[in-house]
């Protein structure tokens, strides 16, 4: 089955300490990341790199934040440091990359004409935030007839208002686990 790597959004607004979006491991959820990439890279696999970015003004970004709160400025605005690869992200040269301005990696994007070009039937998915973007692209995926593994310990959240990142992982896994995707660790793959 030919398949292919998603690398969503490894972004440094999930690594910056001052970020409301901090992920506090997410250096070491990086390395796990990169050992996904360097194996599909060395198989011959596709490695296609997702990435959350809006307008300055915030003009494409629909509903995105209205659940923000009282926060005025732009996030992930693009040419804006937050949403710059976190340094240590490998990238391979040449791979594909996918700008988006919503959660779902596929919608309003060239992902899935990408993926059927490429004969790609199963797609692995890794990066920030998992009950976020990797969440809604994993749904996305399967309900188009695509093949899903959700590599839990390469993806990563600051968790949210009520739960913690731990709470909130266990949260996403058990919905994601019960009908839309294979829930997997790095090493499995």
């Amino acid at each position: 089955m030919k398949r292919a790597l998603l690398v969503i959004d490894v972004q440094k607004i999930y690594a910056l300490e001052d970020s409301d979006y901090c992920v506090n491991n997410s250096l070491s959820i990086v390395e796990k990341i990169n050992h996904l990439i360097k194996s599909f890279e060395n198989k011959g696999e596709m490695v296609i790199y997702i990435k959350h970015e809006h307008s300055t003004d915030g003009s494409d970004s629909g509903r995105m934040f209205d659940f923000a709160g009282d926060n005025d400025s732009v996030e992930f605005a693009r040419g804006s440091v937050d949403t710059e690869f976190i340094d240590n992200l490998y990238v391979v040269k040449n791979a594909p990359i996918i700008i988006k301005t919503r959660y779902d990696a596929f919608l309003g994007t060239n992902l899935r004409k990408l993926l059927e070009q490429n004969n790609i039937e199963k797609v692995v998915l890794c990066g920030f935030m998992t009950n976020f973007c990797c969440e809604s692209t994993a749904r996305h995926a399967h309900d188009i007839d695509y093949y899903v593994d959700f590599v839990i310990d390469a993806m990563g959240t600051p968790g949210t208002d009520r739960l913690s990142p731990e709470e909130t992982t266990q949260a996403t896994v058990a919905t994601i686990e019960s009908g839309f995707a294979m829930v997997v660790n790095s090493n499995d793959i």
